[in-house]
């Protein structure tokens, strides 16, 4: 149900201004390029901006068949939401990749190219700059993008605020009878106008009042309006008024409550969040939250979600400052992280039950209680879908406090393995590239050099799959800095590995090889025969590259016996499959051939079908060279029985590609 009445005049002022003539057009001037026609609804919070942009929406909706997007551009607790992360969500909303790490302008560009043949509407929500709001303005005329804000949008050029005041009185009365009932608004519909004049009609004010009025059954509509009427001029407009009436009417554990409920991330709560943030049962806290959302104090969603409105966070903040100490609050936010870092660690088991079911529940979730634990994997992903935003404002604001770090470390680790399970890295990496930001952050403030080190690595990772080279080069040169500062081998190997790999991709052969000499240097110092192995192997790939064949055939060589050593045979069989190859760019078929044969046989006794197709047809290759078109065909036939003729399938990739 919705409380969204009146507000007839203003619908149609908006309704008009989608078709009116531009002022660029009435001035003569001629626009830059054609946009979507902006419409701001501009009022103070708790005026019913967003609810009259709703409804407006949904009167409109039918002419834009492509459907509504919706982005939020300020968090209950007056935080500016990134940039990034609106066009981020409107993208995933639109079904379009966003690559990790990507600028704004990069995503800006990317809205705008898939809005570019839709009829669709953008309701851009609590819109404090309007920069943010003109990167998100897509360049098609045929799109609408209602936008709501407190005041207007300087910079934008064609917008026309529709200002909000207070409900009519008809209104008002309309709006407190569909929270408290008819009887007494019909009883007595004098007193009833005079209670929506105290409130100013003010629908954030009406709301409160009316859900007071409907958990007091027994109270008098006159009796209310006297009360709010004699309450001390200092407080602060009908709005705080119609709040104090309902704060100082509930018990004092509901009171803790309510005044710790601004320090859940993005306003967003559930029973889990506010049980731990008073302290108290997660039954005792759903049933609050309940009673809440009927009394108008939150807005009750789908999923067991509460949102916290934005014009009541400043109300319940003083509250906060005023009658918790600070001790009290750390600690309540300390419980708060603490549980979600719990919560995670449950919905991260859950993605691997089905893939592990060996491993007993209560072994794998570590003794998590009967409250803590998902049902299945489908409820735990949907959890974590659903407060996917929370999480991550959890996440930044618990980095951003500096008293938390410890617990900072801990839930950012756990969000990152929880969506790495559930969603897989490649699907995560938007996310997971934000979060290794953040372990970065809290890494160089604490000195956490090993930290620091695998935050970089990651970070570096991403940028070199999304084609940022450059980028990934420096942080990679970063993470060897910090790998060495903290003695830590496995960083400082993986980091130069790294280096050389960015060279390589960058195609400078002489420092991509130097590189992975200096690698190759620290894991023979090392004794890990496996990285020497592999690193052997991505020598022999650059050379190869660079035309240095006889270094090449040398170094992998080398791989190929280290493999020999380790007994991996799949890994000999490769380095041998490219021996062959540089055999026979050196113009030694005769060599290339044997060679060839003796990969074959290790991918046969190795049972890679796949590996051992594509000798097949190298064979092939090579013995047509040789003037022998008869083996030749016996060689192909033997790869298409074991592959079929799917081309794509016998091609030779080497694991230092």
């Amino acid at each position: 149900m919705t409380d969204f009445v009146g507000r007839r005049r203003e619908l149609k002022e908006l309704r008009e201004d989608i078709a009116r003539t531009g002022l660029d057009t009435l001035s003569g001037r001629k626009a830059k390029a054609p946009r979507a026609r902006v419409l701001l609804v501009a009022g103070r919070p708790g005026s019913g901006r967003t609810a009259l942009a709703e409804a407006f929406v949904r009167e409109v909706g039918a002419d834009y068949p492509d459907g509504v997007l919706r982005t939020r551009l300020t968090t209950p607790g007056g935080e500016t939401v990134a940039t990034e992360r609106a066009l981020r969500g409107l993208l995933e909303t639109l079904g379009r990749p966003t690559p990790p790490g990507a600028s704004e302008d990069e995503l800006s560009s990317a809205l705008r190219t898939a809005l570019a043949d839709r009829k669709a509407i953008l309701l851009v929500d609590d819109a404090a700059d309007p920069f943010q709001v003109d990167a998100l303005l897509p360049d098609t005329p045929e799109c609408l993008v209602v936008v709501t804000a407190e005041g207007p949008l300087t910079g934008i050029p064609d917008v026309r605020p529709c200002t909000l005041g207070g409900l009519d009185t008809t209104s008002a009365v309309a709006m407190l009878a569909r929270r408290m009932g008819d009887t007494r608004v019909t009883v007595d519909p004098r007193a009833a106008e005079g209670l929506a004049e105290e409130c100013g009609g003010q629908p954030a004010a009406l709301a409160l009042v009316g859900g007071w009025l409907a958990a007091h059954p027994k109270a008098a509509v006159a009796d209310v309006a006297k009360q709010l009427h004699e309450m001390p001029p200092g407080i602060n407009g009908p709005l705080g008024r119609a709040f104090r009436l309902v704060y100082e009417s509930l018990p004092q554990p509901a009171q803790r409550t309510l005044r710790l409920l601004p320090l859940a991330p993005a306003g967003v709560l559930d029973s889990h969040t506010a049980s731990a943030l008073a302290g108290c049962s997660v039954n005792a806290a759903q049933s609050t939250l309940e009673d809440f959302a009927g009394l108008g104090l939150v807005r009750q969603g789908e999923g067991g979600l509460f949102q916290l409105p934005g014009c009541l966070t400043p109300f319940l903040r003083a509250l906060l400052e005023a009658k918790e100490r600070p001790a009290e609050v750390q600690l309540a936010r300390a419980r708060m992280l603490e549980r979600t870092v719990r919560l995670l660690h449950s919905c991260r088991a859950m993605a691997t039950e089905e893939e592990d079911p060996g491993i007993g529940g209560p072994e794998k979730l570590g003794g998590l209680p009967r409250a803590l634990r998902f049902p299945d994997r489908r409820a735990a992903a949907t959890w974590l879908d659903t407060r996917l935003p929370a999480l991550s404002a959890a996440a930044s604001l618990a980095v951003a406090d500096g008293e938390l770090d410890t617990l900072a470390r801990r839930l950012v680790a756990a969000l990152v393995r929880a969506l790495a399970e559930h969603r897989g890295t490649a699907a995560a990496a938007p996310e997971l590239y934000g979060l290794h930001r953040l372990v970065l952050d809290v890494a160089e403030r604490r000195n956490l050099h090993r930290e620091q080190a695998a935050a970089l690595l990651n970070l570096a990772d991403l940028d070199a799959e999304t084609g940022r080279t450059q980028e990934a080069l420096e942080r990679y040169r970063a993470a060897l800095d910090a790998g060495r500062a903290a003695n830590d081998p496995y960083a400082t190997g993986r980091a130069m590995e790294s280096v050389g790999g960015a060279y390589q991709e960058l195609r400078d052969w002489h420092r991509a090889s130097d590189w992975f000499g200096r690698a190759l240097s620290h894991a023979l110092a090392r004794g890990e025969r496996a990285d020497e192995a592999r690193l052997y192997g991505r020598l022999g790939n650059v050379h190869t590259y660079a035309g240095r064949y006889g270094d090449a055939l040398r170094s992998w060589r080398t791989a190929a016996a280290g493999y020999r050593k380790l007994t991996d045979v799949p890994g000999q069989a490769k380095a041998l499959s490219e021996m062959a190859r540089v055999q026979e760019y050196a113009g030694r078929p005769e060599e290339s051939l044997h060679t060839c044969r003796e990969a074959v046989d290790l991918a046969r006794r190795a049972g890679d079908l796949r590996l051992q197709a594509a000798l097949e047809v190298r064979l092939a290759d090579t013995l047509d060279r040789l003037g022998d078109p008869a083996a030749a065909r016996l060689h192909r036939s033997t790869a298409d029985r074991l592959l079929g003729d799917d081309p794509a399938a016998c091609e030779i990739r080497s694991d230092s590609d």
